[in-house]
């Protein structure tokens, strides 16, 4: 079982950047690939970013070169620095944890948070 809970969201203007924070429990966390999503209001869920439990990363398009993603297996915890936010990037954003693989389907991750909202304004 892993739990997370995930925190640094907030408002910011476009151009500016925030720092999201996934603070996980579970004895095998650092078994687990994690990855953030996001979902704006009226759509799906959408990939953002992914961290395997080697470290190998993987990016959406829209925000490679942007947002970048780390892990912290001693501290059971997963980070986004998002830079040059824009307006486009609102929505909720939840880590996920996957114990087999990688995916860009949130349904098939084993664990999720509740989310943080981030709302970049024009």
């Amino acid at each position: 079982q892993v739990r997370m809970v995930e925190s640094g969201g907030g408002l910011v203007r476009a151009g500016g950047s925030l720092s999201l924070s996934c603070a996980a429990s579970g004895r095998t966390f650092s078994d687990y690939g994690m990855a953030w999503f996001r979902r704006a209001p009226g759509k799906e869920h959408e990939f953002v970013a992914f961290i395997s439990s080697g470290g190998s990363l993987r990016y959406a398009e829209s925000v490679k070169g942007r947002f970048a993603m780390s892990r912290d297996d001693v501290e059971k915890a997963v980070y986004l620095q998002m830079n040059s936010l824009r307006p486009e990037d609102t929505a909720v954003y939840y880590c996920a944890a996957k114990l087999l693989g990688f995916s860009t389907d949130i349904d098939s991750y084993d664990f999720r948070g509740q989310g943080t909202q981030v709302t970049v304004s024009s």
